[in-house]
This record gives structure tokens, C-alpha cells and sequence, in this order.
């Protein structure tokens, strides 16, 4: 057998890149050998150095290599989790088809396609179809779908470790398991970011016996410059979320250096507000601005992406919404608006700067409060040091095995035992038992032991003449046609101009607060309400100054395990930062302000304070471990001191602490807060400090939406947030009361443990802490550490001063007992 590179198809590939300039990286070399040993294997690269090619030329090689083996029809399928990312490559993927000659077509198939479009797809499928994990499952509800993929040589799945840990990566691992089924010699190559658990997610991605599989890295390494803008001056007793506003002058400043910049933020809440911040800072950057989220029309939105290609735009003000893959060569900079609160999430919106071979990749850090600027030192040295975070695969997802077997009786029918076997080869399902799959059957045709009386859940019947399991309700196959999936959202509105024109989307919550004629904000216009109609809200051009940002649920990210880390061993040499340490300088007389009222605790230390005020006994507690372990801690620690004392606490916390506050003295001393912060009974008393079954009940709705049990969509209307929770709360009792076993009703517990209450986490931090010195110390006031979180709860409570007045006047008392 030749060597890869004396084959004509190398050739081929390597002249036209040769005539662009171009010489392969070893990674891609290595890539297209790998393919053509027919090996299956995950390419991780950094950001714009080719990642894509790696896959999409070692394909195209082996086709013109062996001409005779490829088949008319998808040739390759490329599974991406964003829609633009999957526009964005058919334009790279038709554009190096046509400049090499051949007459293969890439397209798009997602939920931006036409039905014109999907008509024409279906009777003359493309060489290369661009998909979502949701389309590809759509695909699978056709009925003879089977012709459209037993040609298929290879299957990329882009941006895995974006998958990986979520319900909608389990989707993928299904639909490889049919595509196999299908077409038992397909090969399985990911793309991927560095994550920290390579092996596993390679692993996760190709679970097959008897194959061969690789991972290949690439040796050439993206260079990061980070750059934090600093304020003029240091606050001693630091707050979230104003002192950003503060820098715009020094983001303007870093704008006009640079062609195209990208201002991430971490909320689309916080991008609204930036966008009009930086325009009421600079009006010449009207037509030169535009704001890039998930809520914004998708005509928009791929308008704005467009244009950021062309150069026509010097700065967007976007969310993770431009977080993967997508390839913008203008961009030469990237302004992160406060923490990321991940290592690979600051690494992956820092590459889409420099988005090419050898480029810096140059990231500005704009701190929402001072204490941010730890995470922005800690973050330098997790980079430094290539240190990034894992990501945990799902299993054992009944809610998407239920939908899942549904799909494949709306589409074709499938055979009990091949679907089981199918099933058991995927990494998600490898421990699935006959017996929970026989009650996942009993399930889909006659709704389980408790819901078997009612008719709407005997979806799937046996067809004596086909011999497989169909669905033959035209209804029930529209309805779950319409909601295949397993992103579940809070129920949306659109928003749509009196004289037509679409905005975009807005959460029913939001807008139900809102009166006729309020003005708010969306996609970067003053709007205000007409009158809402069904699910659309009806709005008109405000003339008003002034307008209400929307808030969008989920808003807040939690610090990850990995930054927590960092950011305690960086807290560790706080005190004496070395030169290069311009943040740590430049918080000096913050640190040494806490040092001398209070303490830092090194990296095996665990701090508590004591304060006592007017409003009565304040106890803060430090884990740095993110805001939902330390929210789960504070319920926790609440309830510990209870059984101590019957004590009532309000809970205040973020992602550096949590405070407990009490109008009584609260009963902590040196002696018992070693049984308080106790490993010992750790999940029992959490269980019995919050409310386990309402917290399930919420997770369940989530399940009960992805199972079908609910259905969100329906023709011309969507199920209200409202009516889906009661819905689903109504069944969640029913199981809670007549079926407790039902593997549903088990699933929703267990992601509460796993998810919410981050159970591997919480057993992590009370490890650690039992190891640790603890240390209680009695301020007299607020201290730089605790008064963040004293804000905090101050955004909670109901008054007629504006909070920033109210922080201020609280500073201005906390400043005469520190200075």
C-alpha cells in the first residue's frame, strides 16, 4: 500500500493548498493518514488553525484516491451544535470544492432551512449535509429515511466537548448508533477544544468494539495575551456589577486601536446593556455597532455575522451566542466583560480574535468588580499552565431514550431487539438494563403502569404485518415531530414591529411584568408594548430615553471547579504578587485592608466572619467554589445551626461566599464550627435543609417536555411556562404517589444531585475543608471579602432608595470603622 503521500488524491489536495499558500500542519497530515487507515478518532487543534480541514480534506482525499467506494447521495455529515457555525463552513467546504474541481455540493439542513429547501434535499441529498443534532433526529421521524444515509463514509461531529456533557451530546451518540446501523462502515471522527478528560470524551464519541480509534493533538500552540483594564482607583469594599460601566471610556479607547472587536458578555441581559452603554458613551459608533445574541432574529443575527466578515462593522456586542467556531478574519481583538467563570470558556471567546495560523490571540478584561480582577490572575495561570476543565458525559438520560424510541416509530418502525442492542452501544446507554428498557417499552405504548388509562400515551402499537413498533396517530407524529429535541427553553414571545418586522424573542416572564406602553430594550432598540396577542408581542419605536434591559432567566454563570482552584491558590500569595502580577499589585490596599480587619485564608484555609450591625449577627462563610455549591452550602450550614439553636436566617451569597444573617446572636463558636462544616451526614442534611421534591418537581418539568409526557409545541401556539410546569407537577405527584420506581420520576432526582446540587462537588468542598485550618474572625465591619455579598442581598429587598444610593451611604458608614 503507497504511502499516503504518494497517492494521487494527496497530491491533488496538497498543490491546492499549495496555490493558496498554504502547507498542511502536522496534525492535518497526521488526520488524513489516520483516515486513511480507516481509523475513527478525535482532532484537537487550537482555534483557526484548521481543525476543519483536518476532517474535510482527509475525506476528500480518500475520494479521489478510491472514486469506486463512494456512492450517490450524503458522502459525509458534518454535526455541529450551532446553526451559524454549520453556515459558516459550507461557505469555507463549497468554496474548496469548487477551487479543487469536484462536483460535490455541501449544504445546509437545520431549523433555518426552507421547506423548499428540505423538500428538494430529500429527493437529491447533498454530498455533504451540515446538521444539528435536533435535525438529525428530525431527519430519523421521515418516513424512508433509511436510503438518505446507508452511503454515508464518515460522520464529524464539530465542537464535541460542547456536547459532550449535555442531553443534546446524547442525542448524537444515538444518531451515530442508527447511522452505523445503517451503514456499518461509517467512520466517527469529533473535532474538539482542548477539554480536560480527552481519553473519555474520545471514548464517549466511539464506544465501538473491534475498531480502531486515535486522538490526534496538535503540537502547535495558540498564543493568549490578556490584558486587564484596571480603574483609576481600587474600592475597598468592592460591588458587583457597576464598574464596568466605569471602564467604557478605556473599552472605547481599545475599540478604536483595533479593527473588528468582539465585547462578550456572559448574559444577554449584560450585552443590551453594553451595546446602549457604549453608544450613549460615543454616538459616531452608530452604524458601526450591533449586538449579537440568542435571542435576536436569526435574519439579523446572520446579517451581523456577514458583515463582521466583510469589515463592515468595528465592534459587536455579543454573548456565547459567538462563543465556537465561527471564523471571523477581521476580528483582531476581544473584550470580556467580567468573569467568564470558566478557563475554557475565557480560551475558546479569546480565539476568535487572531482567528488564523500564528496569531496572538489579544483578550481585554473588564472587571465588573474589583475582586474579579483574583479570577483574572488565576485565569493567567490555568492558561499558562494548558489547564482546562472536563466535562462530564450523561448517561442513563430516560427522557431522551423515550423520545428517541418514538422518533424511530414515527419514522420507519423499528424491531424491539435490534433497537435495544442499537441502544446498549452507545456510551449513554451502555449499562441500560433489559428490564428498564422493557419498562421504556410499556412506557411509549401504554404510558406505564400509573398513566395506562389515558389514551394520548399509547403512542407506539405493534404492526402485525411490518412486524415493528410504529406510531400510526398522524397527530402523535406531528406533535412529536414538532418537539424533538432536548434544549428545553422558558416559553418565548415574539417580538414583532404593528407594521410587520421581526425582532426577536423575549421570555414570557419578563414581559408579563411589563404594562402597555413600557418602554424596554431589544436587539439594541427602545420599544414599547402595543398589546401582546397569543404568543407575539406587538411593539412600536419608544421615543423614550430611558428604557427597561430584559432580564433572562439563567443569567448568572457559576465559577467552575477548575477557576475555584486557581483562584484560592492565587489568594494564597496575595499578599506578596510578584512583578508581573499587575492585577494582585493593583489590589493592594484591597488585600491589606481585609488582611488587617479580618484574614486571607491560604489555599488550606477555610475563613469565616462574625459581624454584628444594626440590622443584627452577619456570619459569611469563603469556600470559593461558585454560586450554586455555595448556595446549596448556605441552606446547609442554615440548617446545621438550626439544629444547634431553632435560629430563622436570610441567605445572601456569590461565587466567592455565602452570609447568613439572623435578628439573634447566632450560636457559632471555634469548638462547634468544626461539626457545622462537618463532611459526616453530608447529603443527608442537605436533603433535609432544602425541599428535595419541589426542587425535583422543577427538574422534572424539563423531563416530562423532552419524554413528551408534555408537549410544549403545538400547531400556531406553545404551551405557556406556566401551564407546563403544572402540567408536569400534576404527573410528578401522580408517579410520587402510585409509581416511585419509574425511572422518570428517578432521572429527575438524580440530574437535582448531579446538576443542582452538584453532589461530586459539594463532597469535593467539605473534603478540603475538613483538611483545612478553620478560622473565625470578628470584624467590626464589613470587609473587603464580605461586603460583595452584603450587596448581594440588598438587590432582594423591597425599597424606595435607588440601590446605588443605598450601597453608597452603606459604604460611607463601613468606610469611617476600616479607615
Amino acid at each position: 500500500m503507497p504511502k499516503l503521500e504518494q497517492t494521487e488524491g494527496y497530491r491533488i489536495i496538497h498543490n491546492w493548498m499549495a496555490d493558496k499558500g498554504y502547507a498542511p500542519f502536522d496534525f492535518q497530515l497526521k488526520s488524513w493518514k489516520k483516515y486513511a487507515q480507516n481509523y475513527h478518532g478525535l482532532v484537537v487543534a487550537p482555534t483557526g488553525f484548521g481543525k476543519t480541514y483536518a476532517m474535510f480534506l482527509a475525506v476528500l482525499i480518500d475520494y479521489l484516491n478510491h472514486p469506486e467506494q463512494y456512492k450517490k447521495g450524503i458522502k459525509l455529515l458534518w454535526i455541529s451544535p450551532l446553526r451559524s457555525l454549520a453556515k459558516d463552513l459550507q461557505k469555507a467546504m463549497q468554496t474548496a470544492i469548487d477551487e479543487i474541481g469536484l462536483d460535490w455540493q455541501a449544504a445546509v439542513r437545520n431549523g433555518d432551512t426552507s421547506t423548499a429547501v428540505r423538500r428538494k434535499q430529500e429527493r437529491n441529498m447533498p454530498d455533504i449535509l451540515l446538521t444539528t443534532p435536533e435535525t438529525m433526529h428530525l431527519l430519523f421521524s421521515q418516513k424512508k429515511n433509511s436510503r438518505w444515509f446507508k452511503n454515508i463514509r464518515c460522520v464529524v461531529v464539530d465542537e464535541w466537548h460542547e456536547l459532550l456533557s449535555t442531553k443534546r451530546g446524547v442525542l448524537t451518540e444515538l444518531a451515530i448508533a442508527r447511522l452505523r446501523s445503517l451503514s456499518p462502515n461509517i467512520r466517527i471522527w469529533g473535532v474538539s477544544a482542548t477539554i480536560g478528560n480527552l481519553e473519555e470524551a474520545k471514548n464517549v464519541l466511539i464506544p465501538y468494539k473491534n475498531v480502531n480509534t486515535t486522538i490526534v493533538t496538535s503540537k502547535e500552540k495558540k498564543k493568549l495575551k490578556i490584558i486587564s483594564l484596571l480603574p483609576d482607583e481600587v474600592e475597598l469594599l468592592p460591588w458587583a456589577g457597576h464598574l464596568g460601566g466605569k471602564l467604557a471610556k478605556n473599552v472605547l479607547k481599545v475599540i478604536y486601536e483595533n479593527n473588528t472587536t468582539l465585547v462578550f458578555t456572559n448574559t444577554r441581559n449584560q450585552a443590551e446593556m453594553w451595546y446602549q452603554l457604549l453608544l450613549n458613551e460615543d454616538a459616531d459608533l452608530a452604524g458601526q455597532i450591533a449586538i449579537h445574541h440568542g435571542s435576536i432574529d436569526a435574519k439579523l443575527r446572520n446579517w451581523i455575522e456577514d458583515a463582521i466578515n466583510e469589515g463592515l462593522l468595528k465592534v459587536v456586542v455579543c454573548t456565547s451566542s459567538l462563543d465556537l467556531g465561527v471564523d471571523f478574519k477581521p476580528v483582531d481583538c476581544v473584550v470580556q466583560v467580567g468573569s467568564a467563570k470558566g478557563i475554557a470558556r475565557f480560551m475558546q471567546r479569546a480565539g476568535r480574535s487572531g482567528h488564523a495560523p500564528n496569531e496572538i490571540s489579544k483578550v481585554y478584561f473588564v472587571p465588573t468588580h474589583a475582586l474579579e480582577l483574583i479570577e483574572v490572575s488565576a485565569l493567567k495561570e490555568a492558561v499558562k499552565k494548558r489547564d482546562v476543565e472536563a466535562r462530564t458525559p450523561m448517561v442513563l438520560t430516560y427522557d431522551v431514550l423515550v423520545q428517541f424510541l418514538v422518533t424511530l416509530a414515527v419514522g420507519e418502525g423499528f424491531d424491539k431487539e435490534k433497537a435495544f442492542e442499537m441502544i446498549r452501544e452507545t456510551h449513554a446507554f451502555s449499562y441500560l438494563t433489559k428490564d428498564d428498557f422493557t419498562w421504556a417499552m410499556q412506557f411509549i405504548t401504554k404510558g406505564g403502569k400509573t398513566l395506562h388509562a389515558y389514551e394520548e400515551f399509547h403512542k407506539v402499537v405493534f404492526d402485525d404485518e411490518k412486524e415493528l413498533f410504529v406510531v400510526k396517530s398522524r397527530r402523535i407524529s406531528m406533535l412529536h415531530r414538532m418537539n424533538i429535541g432536548a434544549i428545553v427553553s422558558d416559553a418565548m414571545l415574539r417580538v414583532k414591529f404593528m407594521k410587520g418586522g421581526y425582532v426577536g424573542m423575549i421570555e414570557e416572564y419578563f414581559i408579563s411584568k411589563l404594562k402597555v406602553g413600557m418602554p424596554f430594550v431589544l436587539a439594541g432598540r427602545i420599544l414599547e408594548i402595543v398589546h401582546i396577542k397569543d404568543m407575539t408581542v406587538i411593539v412600536r419605536r419608544s421615543k423614550a430615553k430611558k428604557a427597561i434591559t430584559p432580564s433572562w432567566k439563567g443569567g448568572r454563570l457559576p465559577l467552575t471547579s477548575y477557576l475555584s482552584h486557581y483562584l484560592r491558590l492565587k489568594l494564597n500569595d496575595a499578599l506578596q504578587p510578584s512583578i508581573r502580577e499587575r492585577e494582585l499589585k493593583f489590589l493592594n490596599p484591597l488585600l491589606t485592608t481585609q488582611n488587617i480587619h479580618s484574614h486571607i485564608p491560604k489555599s488550606d484555609e477555610f475563613l469565616v466572619e462574625k459581624i454584628q450591625t444594626r440590622e443584627g449577627c452577619h456570619l459569611f462563610f469563603f469556600p470559593f467554589e461558585g454560586r450554586l455549591v455555595n448556595e446549596i452550602m448556605a441552606s446547609l450550614i442554615a440548617y446545621r445551626i438550626s439544629k444547634i439553636q431553632p435560629i430563622t436566617f436570610s441567605i445572601a451569597m456569590n461565587d466567592y461566599g455565602f452570609g447568613l444573617l439572623s435578628d439573634q446572636e447566632i450560636p457559632v463558636t471555634e469548638e462547634n464550627l468544626k461539626i457545622i462544616l462537618s463532611k459526616e451526614n453530608l447529603m443527608e442534611d442537605v436533603i433535609a435543609s432544602i425541599n428535595a421534591s419541589e426542587v425535583a418537581s422543577r427538574k422534572f418539568r424539563d423531563i416530562a417536555v423532552i419524554a413528551g409526557l408534555v408537549v410544549q409545541s403545538h400547531p400556531g401556539a406553545r404551551k405557556t411556562n406556566k401551564s407546563l410546569q403544572s402540567s408536569s407537577s400534576l404527573i410528578f405527584k401522580v408517579l410520587e404517589d402510585y409509581e416511585p420506581n419509574n425511572l422518570l420520576l428517578r432521572q429527575a432526582y438524580t440530574e437535582v444531585f448531579n446538576e443542582q446540587l452538584e453532589e461530586a462537588r459539594l463532597h469535593e468542598a467539605f473534603d478540603r475543608i475538613s483538611k483545612s485550618t478553620l478560622i473565625l474572625k470578628e470584624a467590626k465591619s464589613y470587609t473587603p471579602l464580605s461586603f460583595p455579598i452584603k450587596v448581594d442581598s440588598l438587590r432582594n429587598t423591597m425599597s424606595n432608595e435607588k440601590l446605588s444610593d443605598r450601597i453608597a451611604r452603606l459604604q460611607k458608614q463601613q468606610y469611617k470603622l476600616i479607615t
